[in-house]
């Protein structure tokens, strides 16, 4: 059976180290803030090579968290683009903050740097890029914006942890920890996804790390003594368990999803119907979706295609966020181009670290079929 993200085989293979943690959790009773959860976060810092990690419940909260640790407020401007799923932006208008919805590049389908930099205003605060589909975007000319206009950068990171950017002067860095704040999600589909939901917060500055651990714990800087309004929003130690034992095997995950990626290419590329998903030459890309776009065809036709055949595919993201019902109110401009186009035309196919030639041939076999 070929699944979009296959949780199952994966499991399969390190069952008896994730059995052993999930009961080391339960036997030691420490279900909420126990050594679990402090040990993973050490272990996160030192992989991102990070100063300061917040572990919280999901990566939505991780953004709600940041804005609010920020001290932005109702009627600032943040900007962010608009083809992204719906978490970037929600948070900005559920604190009554201003979502500034941008067009993308059509390659690599981050956030285009020359139209963030015409949508800053008196009013803008702050910028989101988000790292989508496994690839960063172009962090040192949006970190050159921010500086000049002195915005806040607020990284989501969601999609590509564990992946590097590479600065013209060769410093690199991981995603997450070039921004203000680094925002992630360790939902189960993700490269690094534990059992249920799961999320964190990153930063090198003390004061704001501070203030991101007391709003995620109900604003307490101490037991009952609450300093600002905040939230509860926690890791649970089964998850943080789970997350130990699948980090030490990320950058191994993340090598078998760039393999799956290439095999992939080697077909896809040669087929005039289909553009290959680009890598951006500054980043590594850990291959969160593998998504094509249809340059001939009905997309949504190829999906159908596939699904006749038990091939399951994808559609990230169908309808820009402006168009959304949830957005209408915040948007008064026109359409942008690229993001119709790539609404209209992407398609992710099964992509994860436990996919096998065997089961690409039968994936490429299903696409090739449909273009005959």
């Amino acid at each position: 059976m070929i699944r979009m993200v296959d949780l199952k085989t994966q499991y399969e293979n390190i069952r008896e180290e994730i059995d052993r943690a999930v009961l080391d959790v339960i036997a030691s009773t420490e279900y909420i803030n126990g050594s679990a959860v402090k040990r993973f976060q050490a272990e996160l810092e030192e992989y991102l090579q990070v100063k300061h990690v917040v572990p919280c419940a999901n990566g939505t909260d991780a953004l709600q968290i940041a804005m609010m640790a920020l001290e932005l407020k109702p009627g600032d401007e943040v900007i962010v683009p608009a083809f992204t799923y719906v978490a970037t932006a929600e948070v900005i208008a559920l604190l009554g903050l201003t979502p500034i919805m941008v067009d993308v590049y059509p390659d690599t389908f981050n956030v285009d740097v020359e139209q963030v930099r015409a949508a800053i205003t008196p009013r803008t605060r702050a910028i989101v890029p988000v790292h989508l589909f496994g690839q960063s975007a172009d962090m040192e000319p949006l970190l050159a914006l921010a500086r000049q206009h002195n915005l806040y950068v607020i990284e989501d990171n969601a999609q590509a942890t564990g992946s590097d950017y590479t600065f013209s002067d060769g410093t690199r860095r991981k995603t997450g920890t070039m921004g203000h704040i680094g925002c992630t999600s360790f939902f189960p589909s993700k490269n690094l996804g534990c059992y249920g939901d799961g999320g964190a917060i990153t930063t090198h500055d003390d004061a704001l790390a501070q203030r991101l651990r007391m709003i995620a714990n109900h604003g307490q800087s101490q037991l009952y003594h609450h300093a600002v309004i905040g939230v509860n929003s926690r890791l649970d130690s089964i998850q943080a368990a789970i997350l130990s034992v699948k980090l030490k095997r990320l950058d191994q995950y993340n090598a078998r999803r760039r393999q799956a990626a290439d095999y992939y290419d080697a077909v896809f590329s040669q087929m005039p119907q289909l553009t290959i998903p680009a890598r951006n030459a500054r980043t590594t890309h850990v291959f969160h979706q593998y998504t094509l776009i249809l340059r001939e065809g009905d997309r949504d036709a190829l999906k159908r295609h596939l699904a006749e055949r038990g091939i399951p595919a994808m559609v990230y993201y169908p309808i820009p966020l402006y168009k959304q019902q949830a957005f209408a109110r915040y948007w008064a401009g026109g359409e942008l181009p690229i993001t119709e186009q790539l609404c209209r035309s992407v398609i992710s196919l099964p992509m994860h670290s436990e996919l096998t030639p065997e089961q690409q041939n039968v994936i490429i076999e299903g696409v090739q079929s449909f273009f005959a």
